[in-house]
């Protein structure tokens, strides 16, 4: 199978999803870059050596990194606080790559191999008890980073967008079913005085709408 442009540079992306480049992930920038909308030069992560090889396939010239997006630098690790924590999950659901875990109202642990060091689950964190600690000494970009540590942050990233797709499917699958059921019982009911017929037609064409709001939803994503 013949790569697209976008796939060739999402390849040299580090898959820190860290969003610094002003997308929501590693691959709509990739493909904003091969749409010419974007700049090869956001992607703080990558530092000027990911800027190179996105140049090499893209034929840009090479430029400095963006400071808008950010600064080169070494790789860091988040570590959370086990004293401060309050188990409130929203670092957990910040985490573009499942490397935090733990459960609601119990303290939350960094897996340090997973983490990509993208801080998104700091900001979240209503107690402040995340911090960010440099792991790599001198070592930035793509040489505080490898191919294999980019390739596994990739997968699980992927399976992470799955999981959640498929619990939205699942979840708007239960909302549907309770509708039609709870349609049928209104259809069930009995009606005798213009009063009641009237009120079965209002609570029909209220299901009726959430019904066709779930429908149009599901349809968008």
């Amino acid at each position: 199978m013949t790569k697209t442009l976008a796939d060739q540079i999402e390849d040299v992306l580090p898959q820190t999803q860290c969003t610094k480049c002003g997308y929501p992930a590693c691959r709509p920038y990739a493909e904003a870059i091969a749409n010419g909308e974007a700049e090869i030069n956001q992607c703080p992560p990558g530092g000027l050596e990911g800027v190179r090889r996105i140049a090499a396939i893209t034929g840009r010239a090479v430029i400095p990194i963006n400071p808008v997006n950010g600064f080169e630098r070494p790789r860091p690790v988040a570590f959370i606080d086990e004293n401060l924590c309050i188990g409130c999950t929203l670092c957990i659901q910040a985490c573009p790559v499942d490397a935090i875990v733990g459960a609601s109202k119990q303290m939350h642990t960094i897996i340090p191999s997973l983490c990509t060091g993208c801080d998104l689950c700091v900001a979240p964190c209503p107690v402040d008890c995340i911090v960010m600690y440099p792991v790599t000494d001198d070592l930035t970009g793509w040489d505080a980073w490898t191919q294999e540590q980019a390739d596994a942050a990739r997968e699980r990233h992927d399976l992470r967008t799955a999981r959640l797709q498929r619990e939205r499917e699942e979840n708007d699958a239960r909302l549907a079913a309770k509708a039609v059921a709870k349609m049928r019982e209104v259809t069930a009911e009995a009606t005798n005085t213009p009063e009641q017929l009237a009120e079965k037609e209002r609570k029909r064409a209220i299901i009726a709408a959430a019904i066709e709001r779930a429908r149009q939803k599901a349809a968008k994503e």
